[in-house]
């Protein structure tokens, strides 16, 4: 290749050129990086350095702002990193760091040339090596580069020795074998005088202790003495972090470091070391109570700042030490409290996160209050993390703090009545699982239900379509619990209804056609004299009912004194019989149902209500709204063939059997009786797989078909509602001759339970309902942080519970499976990684060693021989341990060969006292190994052992 001319690197633009012409370019920019990236091909090509290594910076500059691959131009990058000039070198060691990954072919072919310049005597050059290697550091690099770096552990040079440190941090994690050789040597780095090093060492030791402290124990001292000797504030602050691992795992280490940690946080000016000693005693010192009370007064002043990081800081300090100290929170509610409108979105999460730590059953109504005035108040962004924390703190292990569930249900109102409240899908899915677990709260939960479906504003906002989903699924599957059910109808059937979704609009549909069957059949019970003529039917249907829990007390049942009129929603014993019902400001058609019950005047405005609203429907293009309407209007249409004259029964009717539409109605709410209950979320797994059936056969195609189909987490229950329907219609067409069709349908739930008893709740769990609480929090206007402090006062006794007057409804639960909002953390592994395993392996060693050396000095003379001593430390090490005695042994004779080898060529001894020494070093090595095996220090890898400093 002909080297380039005189003009082409005369002109060659520079980086500098090529950042000015992208800032002033006039044809755009992709058309001029275009442009440049033709220049840089042809340049980057030459065979001078100079040429190559500008072409080689102006496109590591391109690569990262303006996404364009450079990995095609790897080998000329080894090339500048190569060359003997110094800036040249730092280009192509700049684009190797940026674009080299362990996929690069050409990786391996940088290994001489960085071990050349990790042994170069230039400084710079040496840098550069290491902060190259600590980028692209391989298994394969960090293996061949281990003995270079372990030289540059001890440099002379603070800047090369500094990134070294640095460095080894990589190299352990690619080659963990590393550690053997160069530990001893970081180590050593800890007694430096110079705090640049000493800076590097310990934040090398701050990271690996944060992933396993345990294996660092026995280096206790060292980080005490730069504990207590250092001055540098971030030093101080590495060190404060390792110990704040490593208190936990040793009693006697968190007594001794507990005083150096609180003069520091008395003396200390600085901000962020005062910090770390605070989050130090309240996360892993927090048994001291003098040191806690400290933290706590330093805690205050942070709060007390006006620097918003600051106070930030304070907040978190609280949120670390609640778990364990709640009565610190409650000392400065007030601050926490008025957070909450603080203008820095983190202060305002964080002083949440601290309010609903502190909930509990005594206080839950008070600051759920609390907190949704401050959502009326905030942004929709913090708004909607106010309600979602109360939805999650109120249903927490199946509603275990909320003691009122008819309160939880209005809270569940109000929250959906927030403008800014995108929560529907959370609340819809806790309005269906109170109806179906509390039987206490349907009431209310009707009531609130058809006040959410009356309400104009919450059909404007589309997230607010799933509660309008799951109110109307509720007034049709508890009518029974409603006052008035012509009213759910009226509000089923407004007009407003058509901006609603289609499957939305079905589930309402299904809830008129629940309504209408449940109204006429009462209707029919009061009629029953004449319709039923066949008593043994009738007290067949009331006390099935009452079996289901369907029906209310006896007094509801029809008396001779209401030929006429029957309303099975009065009684007596009904607490809800006095309370008035919302009508918006509207007529209603249906005044007189408190007064005068199910009459032919009120069913025939019904049936007449529900085919005006319903017949335009049949127009519809959803199938599922289509179909609905459709089993709506033929059901009125088979009543009004069957009573033509406004209901009014035909004589020749009078005198037969029961109509075939009393045996419709009948089974259609028998269908509908039965009452729903949860469902354990391991059901599934417990459903055995038929013979014969292989999934991945049968259903290889379903992705291909439904791939584009996400499973929807609402909970329609119009489809099976409808299949529940036409079941029974089948049935009962099909057997019509028989006399008891509630019954046959009554044994074929039988069977059905018999056959898959095991999915099914226990009869007990849905019978037993004490009746609900009326507890009603006061209505004041009080300032909410005045409130707060009332509610924190009464929760310093947290073993106090509150007295109700009347005992918490039933909550139904499964035995097994059933899932808190709770997620379980794993247990952590009994077994280190490699890394750990092998550090664990090297502090062991020399630790025992350190201490055999000693005692050496002490104890033994200095004419013992070699080979004793080695002996002696033969046994210390861990993996030798394993082995047992007798390879100890057997290592003591190989060490002692290996003294005496140089003895029997030199001829100096003669075979007799040979063998004689050979006997006593053996007999002296084994007394020793012995002793040592039976000795404390026999510890295994997984307790380090800690220094008698601590004793």
């Amino acid at each position: 290749m002909s080297g380039p001319s005189i003009m082409e690197t005369l002109f060659q633009r520079t980086l500098e050129d090529l950042i000015k012409g992208i800032r002033l370019q006039l044809i755009g920019e992709s058309a001029f990086i275009s442009k440049a990236m033709e220049e840089i091909r042809k340049e980057i090509k030459s065979t001078d350095l100079q040429t190559k290594s500008i072409a080689l910076q102006k496109l590591s500059y391109l690569s990262p702002l303006h996404f364009v691959d450079m990995s095609w131009a790897a080998f000329h990058c080894i090339e500048c990193m190569s060359s003997p000039r110094f800036a040249q070198k730092r280009i192509g060691y700049v684009a190797v760091s940026q674009s080299f990954n362990e996929h690069t072919p050409v990786l391996l072919l940088i290994t001489n040339q960085l071990r050349k310049d990790l042994g170069s005597v230039n400084e710079f050059d040496a840098g550069l090596a290491l902060d190259c290697l600590a980028n692209i550091a391989t298994v394969d690099l960090a293996r061949d580069l281990t003995p270079e770096v372990f030289t540059l552990l001890g440099s002379s040079k603070v800047s090369v020795r500094k990134k070294a440190i640095g460095v080894i941090l990589r190299v352990f994690e690619k080659y963990p074998d590393a550690v053997r050789v160069c530990f001893k040597r970081l180590v050593e780095n800890l007694d430096s005088p110079d705090s640049r090093i000493l800076s590097a060492a310990v934040g090398v030791f701050c990271e690996l202790a944060s992933r396993d402290p345990r294996s660092y124990l026995p280096l206790a001292p060292e980080f005490y003495r730069v504990l207590v000797d250092s001055k540098n504030n971030w030093v101080l602050i590495k060190v404060l972090k390792i110990f704040a691992k490593l208190a936990p795992l040793e009693s006697r280490l968190a007594k001794r470091v507990v005083e150096p940690i609180c003069d520091h946080m008395r003396r200390t000016g600085a901000k962020s070391l005062m910090f770390e000693c605070i989050r130090t005693v309240v996360s892993s010192l927090s048994e001291y109570e003098s040191a806690l009370k400290l933290a706590v007064l330093k805690i205050r002043e942070l709060l007390m700042d006006e620097d918003p990081n600051l106070k930030y800081l304070g907040l978190h300090a609280l949120s670390i030490v609640a778990p364990k100290h709640l009565w610190v929170v409650l000392e400065n509610k007030e601050v926490v409290i008025k957070s909450l409108s603080d203008s820095d979105s983190n202060i305002k999460f964080e002083s949440l996160r601290l309010v609903m730590a502190v909930v509990s059953e005594s206080n839950v109504v008070e600051i759920s209050r609390v907190l949704l005035n401050y959502a009326l108040k905030s942004d929709p962004e913090f708004c909607n993390v106010i309600l979602g924390s109360i939805l999650s703190a109120c249903s927490r292990n199946v509603y275990e703090m909320v003691m009122d569930f008819d309160w939880y249900v209005l809270l569940l109102g109000e929250m959906s009545r927030i403008p800014q409240c995108q929560k529907g899908e959370d609340i819809e899915n806790q309005l269906i699982d109170i109806g179906m677990r509390v039987r206490d709260a349907r009431p209310e939960l009707i009531r609130m239900a058809r006040s959410l479906l009356i309400d104009p504003a919450l059909l404007g906002n589309p997230f607010l379509y799933r509660i309008l989903c799951a109110a109307a699924w509720v007034c049709g599957e508890y009518v029974e619990y409603s006052t008035n059910p012509f009213e759910l109808v009226e509000a089923l059937l407004q007009p407003r209804t058509s901006l609603l979704p289609p499957l939305i609009r079905a589930v309402y549909l299904q809830s008129v056609l629940k309504v209408l069957t449940f109204c006429i059949h009462s209707y029919l019970r009061n009629k029953s004299s004449g319709l039923f003529p066949f008593t043994d039917n009738l007290e067949g249907v009331v006390s099935e009912s009452m079996s289901k829990g369907k029906t209310q007390e006896a007094s509801d049942l029809p008396t001779p004194a209401q030929d006429d009129v029957f309303n099975p929603r009065i009684s007596d014993d009904n607490p809800y019989e006095d309370l008035p019902l919302e009508n918006n400001g509207e007529d209603s058609k249906f005044d007189s149902f408190e007064k005068n019950g199910f009459t032919r005047e009120s069913i025939v405005n019904l049936l007449n209500l529900i085919e005006l609203a319903v017949k335009p429907l049949l127009g519809s293009l959803e199938v599922e709204i289509l179909e609905r309407a459709q089993n709506v209007l033929g059901l009125i249409e088979l009543i009004r063939q069957e009573f033509p004259d406004q209901l009014s029964p035909r004589k020749e009717i009078l005198a037969k059997e029961e109509s075939e539409v009393s045996k419709l109605i009948r089974s259609m709410n028998d269908a509908f009786c039965e009452e729903l209950g949860p469902v354990s979320v391991t059901a599934q797994d417990r459903v055995r797989v038929p013979e014969g059936l292989v999934l991945e056969e049968n259903l290889k195609e379903l992705d291909t078909i439904c791939g584009d189909i996400q499973p929807s987490t609402s909970s329609f229950f119009a489809p099976r509602y409808g299949e529940r329907i036409e079941e029974s219609l089948a049935s009962d067409l099909q057997n019509g001759e028989d006399s008891e069709p509630s019954r046959e349908s009554t044994s074929l739930l039988i069977e059905h339970r018999k056959r898959h008893g095991l999915y099914y709740l226990p009869s007990s769990a849905s019978n037993d309902y004490p009746l609900a609480n009326d507890l009603r929090s006061g209505e004041n206007d009080r300032d909410e942080t005045e409130d707060f402090v009332r509610l924190t006062a009464q929760s310093l006794a947290p073993k106090k519970k509150p007295n109700y007057s009347k005992p918490r409804p039933v909550v139904v639960k499964l035995d097994e499976g059933e899932v808190t909002l709770s997620v379980a953390s794993k247990k952590p592994s009994s077994k280190y990684d490699l890394l750990s395993g092998v550090i664990q392996d090297v502090l062991q060693e020399t630790n025992l060693m350190d201490k055999s050396s000693r005692k050496g000095k002490e104890k033994v003379s200095s004419d013992v021989p070699q080979g004793s001593k080695e002996n002696v430390q033969d046994p210390e090490d861990p993996r030798r341990e394993k082995s047992g005695l007798r390879k100890s042994k057997h290592r003591s004779h190989g060490k002692e060969r290996k003294h005496k080898d140089p003895d029997q060529v030199d001829g100096k001894k003669d075979g007799k006292s040979e063998r004689a020494r050979e006997k006593s070093s053996h007999r002296h090595g084994r007394k020793k190994t012995r002793q040592r095996a039976e000795g404390p220090l026999n510890v295994s890898a997984q307790t380090p052992v800690i220094p008698d400093f601590l004793l």
